[in-house]
C-alpha cells in the first residue's frame, strides 16, 4: 500500500542511518528480513493487531521470534515500532531500507526469468552486460519460467527488458491487431 510505503519511510531511512553510522548495512538488511519473515506470520500478526498485549510484552514476544543477535540499536528500533503501532509495516521499511542500501552501494537487484537454465558462463556475461548498462555492480536471482517459450526476462528497479519468445509473441499479436 502506498499510505505504508508513506509511513515506513522516515522509519527507513532513520533505519538506514543508524547502520551507515556503525557501518553494519549488510547487518541491519539482514536483521529487517529476519523481523519481515516474522511480520508475515499469521501468528504474529495476531498478537499485533491484538489490544490485550501490552506493548513491553509485544516487543519481548517479537524481539524473541526474530532471535538472532540483535544489536542494542535494533532492538530500540522495534522498540519504537512497537510504542507508535508500526511494527506492522516493516516489510514496507525492509524495501525502502534496502532501496537506500543499494543506492549507497551503487548496486541493484535483478531478477532474470530464463525458460531454461543459464549456465554460469552465459549468466556472468549477461550479469557484466547489465552493469555496463545501468552503471553499477547488479545482483541477480535467476528463476525457470517456461512459460517463456524461449530468452529471458529481466527486471531491473522499475525496468523490464522482455527479450523472451513469449514477449515477442505478444507484442507481435498487439501490432497485427492495430
Amino acid at each position: 500500500m502506498a499510505e505504508n510505503v508513506t509511513v515506513a519511510r522516515p522509519y527507513a531511512e532513520a533505519a538506514f542511518q543508524l547502520a551507515k553510522e556503525a557501518s553494519a548495512l549488510g547487518a541491519w538488511s539482514q536483521a529487517l528480513d529476519r523481523m519481515s519473515a516474522v511480520i508475515d506470520d499469521p501468528q504474529m500478526g495476531e498478537c499485533i493487531g491484538n489490544p490485550v498485549i501490552s506493548a513491553d510484552v509485544l516487543k519481548q514476544l517479537f524481539l524473541d521470534v526474530v532471535g538472532g543477535n540483535l544489536t542494542v540499536d535494533q532492538q530500540s528500533f522495534v522498540g519504537v515500532l512497537v510504542e507508535n503501532k508500526r511494527l506492522g509495516i516493516v516489510p514496507e521499511i525492509r524495501d525502502l531500507f534496502t532501496q537506500l542500501k543499494n543506492k549507497a552501494e551503487a548496486t541493484q537487484d535483478a531478477t532474470i526469468q530464463s525458460a531454461f537454465e543459464i549456465d554460469n558462463v552465459a549468466l556472468t556475461q549477461l550479469i557484466a552486460e547489465l552493469e555496463t548498462r545501468f552503471k553499477c555492480k547488479v545482483r541477480a536471482t535467476v528463476s525457470i519460467d517456461p512459460e517463456l517459450i524461449g530468452g529471458v526476462r529481466i527486471a531491473v528497479g522499475d525496468q523490464v527488458i522482455d527479450a523472451s519468445v513469449r514477449g515477442k509473441l505478444a507484442s507481435m499479436a498487439a501490432a497485427v491487431q492495430n
